[in-house]
């Protein structure tokens, strides 16, 4: 496997620098302390600019190359999840209650030992936007980033990203053109009846059997109302109400996730599933809310870039390690926000057989970042060679 040479040579810096990172995990936009260390290496590889602040604690720092051309975005996601480790190693995390659960440390440092070589051999023409993001777990600071301009404000001609894959291949790339990932959904669903002695029902308005008549008929939305052809997820993932036996209680609560594609079907669901809250609230007599909040929009590749992706990651792991048919998945992506702004693409990495992502067991297997690193830096010298 053709991992660049000078990057191979401080693979063992990156591991050390992984393993900070993840014994340092912070949460959402407040990754300062992550910012703060990946600035002091962007020093000292010699960057050329170094632009904090974003999203509150997110970055750009810009390496020139020799001559004019393009700028090639490249992105990290640096946040960690709200959730306590179980690995028992010993660069687990410090911060009870906070995790590297997704890989997150593993990206940013794939980008640094990129940012490291391209700063230091400088054989590519135009420049690198090398972006370093906050909350991708939760409120969405690639949306933020972009919103706050960082498209137009650096130059950035294409984006791409990679992420790493626990169950797959150690080493292999897989990607597809279109979509490759969904938009995600949140729905909170408030009833309220009125409370009494679980003796006396006739004397309140139970608000569970709207509930649970209520998450019945969300499920029916994709059984029923969706075309068999088209890709959904409704997932009821909560159901709450009560505090004793003998209590009828006054609220109760109904919430999920939706994972769509396409608008039309986005819109389908948060139509109909308004339709059988109120329908439910009228037929038991209760009183009920549906807060449909949208979020992610759908990941979708660009298939010209993906097709320049994957020529570079045949060239990093070889013909046979390159998957570009990948099946689109229902999980969800904050990189969305950068692929509607400008062409780009998303890249899944292969680290082999391990708890998957978002597990308590979960952690980054240093062994790839020098693949990762070294697809990065291959992608900018040959999209702006010299």
């Amino acid at each position: 496997m053709p991992v660049v040479n000078r990057i191979a040579a401080y693979a063992d810096d990156m591991k050390t620098w992984r393993r900070w990172l993840h014994a340092h995990p912070e949460l959402k936009l407040d990754c300062h302390e992550t910012a703060g260390f990946v600035v002091d290496k962007l020093r000292a590889f010699g960057v050329d600019e170094i632009h904090e602040g974003i999203a509150r604690s997110g970055l750009v720092a810009i390496i020139e190359g020799q001559g004019p051309g393009r700028t090639i975005g490249l992105r990290a996601d640096m946040d960690a999840l709200p959730m306590d480790e179980e690995t028992g190693l010993d660069h687990a995390s410090t911060v009870p209650g906070r995790m590297h659960a997704c890989g997150h440390d593993g990206h940013t440092t794939m980008l640094l030992g990129a940012a490291r070589y391209l700063a230091e051999t400088r054989a590519f023409s135009g420049r690198v936007a090398l972006i370093f993001q906050p909350a991708e777990e939760d409120i969405g600071g690639g949306r933020i980033m972009v919103e706050e301009g960082i498209m137009e404000r650096f130059g950035i001609d294409e984006v791409y990203a990679l992420h790493n894959e626990p169950g797959q291949p150690f080493g292999t790339f897989s990607t597809t053109p279109g979509p490759i990932m969904a938009a995600v959904d949140t729905f909170r669903i408030h009833i309220r009846g009125q409370g009494g002695h679980g003796a006396y029902p006739h004397e309140a308005v139970d608000p569970i059997p709207a509930a649970l008549a209520i998450a019945q008929g969300c499920q029916t939305i994709v059984s029923r109302n969706n075309p068999p052809r088209e890709d959904l997820v409704v997932s009821v993932t909560m159901v709450q109400s009560g505090s004793a036996d003998n209590v009828i209680p006054e609220k109760a609560f109904v919430g999920g996730t939706v994972r769509t594609f396409t608008p039309g079907i986005r819109d389908m669901v948060e139509r109909r599933m308004g339709e059988i809250v109120a329908g439910s609230a009228a037929a038991y007599g209760v009183e009920a809310l549906l807060d449909y909040e949208r979020g992610y929009p759908p990941t979708v590749n660009h298939e010209g870039e993906v097709e320049k992706a994957a020529a570079v990651a045949r060239e990093v792991a070889g013909d046979a390690a390159v998957k570009i048919d990948r099946p689109r998945e229902m999980g969800a992506e904050d990189f969305s926000y950068m692929l509607e702004a400008r062409p780009g693409a998303f890249l899944f990495l292969g680290q082999g057989e391990g708890p998957s992502v978002h597990h308590p067991k979960y952690d980054f297997n240093d062994e790839i970042a020098p693949i990762g690193a070294s697809f990065f830096a291959r992608l900018v010298e040959r999209l702006n060679p010299l």
